[in-house]
C-alpha cells in the first residue's frame, strides 16, 4: 500500500494514463492529414460525373485535377511564417477554413471557374496541412512517442484517400464535396480543447502559458521542470541569434539540416511514388493484369503497411526504416521494369503480369513502411525553432514541386520506355539509400533540442 501517495515523475515523463492529452491533440491534428487524403482522392472517382454534369472537356478537367498541386505549393511556401505568427493552432484553423471554402465552391459549382477556385483553395489548405501536422505533433509529443505519433500523419493521408475513393463510387460528386468538410469541422471544433505547442509559446515569450501547456500534455503528476528548462535554454540561445530570413537557411550553421530536409523530400518524390499512385490502374492494364484487383490490393496494402511503419518507428529507428524502405523501392521498381521488358519483347507472357503486380505491391509496401512517413518525421525534428517556419516551408514546397514533376512526367516517360521508366526510378531510389546512409542522423529517443544541437553545430 502506498497510502494513496503517487511519486512525481521525472524529466518530463508521463504515465500511460496521463498521456491522453497528447493522444487527443494528435487526433485533432491528423484530421488535417485525413483532409489531405480526401483532397487527393476526390478527383479520380468523380471525373466522369463532373465532366458529364458540367460539360467539361478533358483538358478543362485536367486543369481541375492538377491545380490542386499548385494550390498546395502556395500553401507550403506561405504557411511556415503564418504558423510562426498565428501559432500552430491558429494556422491549423486557417488551413481548415481554406479547405471548407474550397469544398463549398466545388459543391455549388456550375462551371469550370468555380471548380478551379475550389480546388485551388482546398489545395492551399492541403499544402499547409502537409507542413503543419507533423510539426505540431513533433512539438507536443514526448520523445518516446514522437516518431509513431508523427507517422500517423502519413497513415491518415492514406486512409483519407482510400475512403474518399471508395465513397466516391457510391455518392454524387457534390455529396462527396460536402463529406470533405467533415474532417475540417472536427479539427476546428477539437482545437478548442487542446493546448498550443509549448515550444511556440516559449518562443513567443508566453512563459506561463508555456508551462501550463506542457504540464497539460505531460500529465498533472509529471515533473516538467527538466524538459521546460531544456526548451527555454535552447530557445534563449536561439533568441540571441538574428531573426532568420530565407537566405539565412544557407548559412553554415543551418546548412546540414536544410540539406537533409530538402534531400529527403527529393528522394521521396522523385523515386516515382506519385506517378505510380496516380496511374496504378493504367500500369496494371498495360502489364496485362486486372486493374480492379490490382488497385484494391494496392489501396489495402498501402494503409496496412503504413500503419505498421508508424507503430514500429520508435523501436526500429528512423534511419534503418528509411534505408529498408528505399531498398524495397529499388527492388519493386526493378521487378516492374523486368515485367515491362518481357512484355515489350513478347517474352514470358504468363510471368509478366505476375511480376508487374508483385513489383508494384513491393513498391507501395516499401514506400508505406518508411519513405512515406519518415521524411516528414525527420523534417519536423531537425530544424531549430527560429528557422523552422522558413525551412519547413521550403522543404514542403520542394516536396510538392517534386510531386507535380513526377506526376506530370510519368506518362511521357512511359511513352518513351515503360521498363526504362522503372529502371530510372530504381536508380533514384538507390541514390536515396546512399544519401540516407551518408547524411541522415538517427533521431530516435532524443529531444528536439538534442537533435538540433547535434546537427547544427
Amino acid at each position: 500500500m502506498d497510502g494513496g501517495i503517487r511519486e512525481p515523475l521525472m524529466a518530463g515523463e508521463s504515465r500511460r494514463g496521463d498521456q491522453w492529452m497528447v493522444y487527443l491533440s494528435t487526433l485533432v491534428a491528423v484530421c488535417g492529414s485525413y483532409e489531405f487524403g480526401c483532397c487527393v482522392g476526390y478527383s479520380s472517382p468523380t471525373q466522369s460525373a463532373i465532366r458529364e454534369d458540367l460539360n467539361l472537356t478533358l483538358a478543362e478537367y485536367s486543369v481541375v485535377g492538377s491545380i490542386l498541386t499548385i494550390g498546395a505549393m502556395v500553401g507550403a511556401i506561405t504557411i511556415g511564417p503564418i504558423a510562426d505568427f498565428l501559432g500552430r493552432k491558429g494556422a491549423l484553423r486557417m488551413s481548415s477554413a481554406f479547405c471548407v471554402a474550397g469544398w463549398l465552391a466545388i459543391y455549388f459549382s456550375e462551371g469550370v471557374l468555380s471548380l478551379d477556385i475550389g480546388r485551388m483553395a482546398s489545395g492551399y489548405g492541403m499544402g499547409a496541412f502537409s507542413y503543419l501536422v507533423p510539426v505540431f505533433i513533433a512539438e507536443i509529443a514526448p520523445k518516446n512517442l514522437r516518431g509513431r505519433l508523427t507517422a500517423v500523419n502519413q497513415l491518415m493521408i492514406c486512409v483519407g484517400s482510400s475512403v474518399s475513393f471508395i465513397i466516391g463510387v457510391v455518392v454524387s460528386w457534390r455529396a462527396l464535396a460536402l463529406i470533405g468538410i467533415v474532417p475540417c469541422a472536427v479539427s476546428i471544433f477539437g482545437l478548442f480543447f487542446i493546448p498550443e505547442s509549448p515550444r511556440w509559446l516559449a518562443k513567443t515569450g508566453r512563459h506561463k502559458d508555456f508551462e501550463a501547456a506542457l504540464q497539460k500534455l505531460r500529465g498533472k503528476d509529471a515533473d516538467i521542470s527538466y524538459e521546460a528548462a531544456e526548451i527555454q535554454d535552447y530557445i534563449a540561445t536561439l533568441e540571441r541569434l538574428p531573426k532568420a530570413k530565407l537566405l539565412d537557411l544557407f548559412q553554415t550553421r543551418y546548412l546540414r539540416s536544410v540539406l537533409i530536409g530538402i534531400g529527403l523530400m527529393v528522394c521521396q518524390q522523385l523515386g516515382g511514388i506519385n506517378g505510380v499512385g496516380f496511374y496504378v490502374s493504367d500500369i496494371f492494364e498495360q502489364a496485362g493484369f486486372s486493374s480492379i484487383i490490382g488497385t484494391i490490393s494496392f489501396a489495402v496494402l498501402q494503409v496496412v503497411v503504413t500503419g505498421i511503419g508508424a507503430s514500429v518507428m520508435d523501436k526500429a529507428g528512423r534511419k534503418p526504416l528509411i534505408v529498408l524502405s528505399a531498398s524495397g523501392l529499388v527492388l519493386g521498381s526493378l521487378l516492374t521494369a523486368i515485367s515491362f521488358f518481357l512484355k515489350v519483347h513478347d517474352l514470358a507472357h504468363k510471368a509478366s503480369p505476375i511480376l508487374a503486380v508483385t513489383g508494384i505491391l513491393v513498391y507501395i509496401g516499401s514506400f508505406g513502411i518508411g519513405m512515406g512517413a519518415v521524411p516528414w518525421v525527420i523534417m519536423s525534428e531537425i530544424f531549430p525553432i527560429n528557422i523552422k517556419g522558413q525551412a519547413g516551408s521550403v522543404a514542403t514546397l520542394v516536396n510538392w514541386f517534386g510531386a507535380w514533376l513526377c506526376s506530370y512526367t510519368f506518362n511521357y516517360l512511359m511513352s518513351w520506355s515503360s521498363y526504362g521508366t522503372f529502371v530510372l526510378y530504381a536508380a533514384i531510389n538507390a541514390l536515396a539509400v546512399a544519401f540516407v546512409v551518408s547524411m541522415v542522423p538517427e533521431t530516435k529517443g532524443k529531444t528536439l533540442e538534442q537533435i538540433q544541437g547535434a546537427i547544427n553545430k
